[in-house]
């Protein structure tokens, strides 16, 4: 019988957690939310009236991120609050937006360089 290498289990397992983790925070809404949260706890109330969206539906996703450990709750009175524990989330987020803006900087500057070519072209014809 084939034995495993338990230290191959255990890297398999920290590569699940992860995927695991960014899945959790691969939803419009789910960032949306983040976003907010960036300023300090709130309510599911507090959310749905900034967002917009359903109440089912932001409750649907900060179930999502606490399953995921990602938001942590407190009962104050009747009210739950949601907050996020690990500030280092904020600036996994804003590395996150840094790469789109260079992606998307990338992006833009061969978009001109089409246009640039086409007005060319469009001059060449003439």
């Amino acid at each position: 019988m084939l034995r495993q290498d338990p230290r191959r289990d255990d890297a398999e397992r920290l590569r699940q957690f992860k995927a695991e983790f960014f899945k959790a925070l691969a939803h419009p809404l789910r960032i949306r939310i983040l976003e907010l949260l960036r300023r300090g706890p709130l309510s599911v109330t507090q959310i749905q009236e900034a967002t917009g969206a359903p109440v089912s539906s932001v409750s649907q996703q900060l179930a999502v991120l606490r399953v995921r450990n990602i938001l942590a709750t407190e009962r104050r009175g009747t009210t739950i609050i949601h907050r996020v524990p690990d500030p280092e989330l904020f600036e996994l987020l804003d590395v996150a937006r840094r790469i789109f803006d260079a992606h998307l900087s990338d992006t833009i500057d061969l978009l001109r360089l089409v246009d640039s070519e086409a007005a060319a072209a469009a001059t060449a014809e003439r």
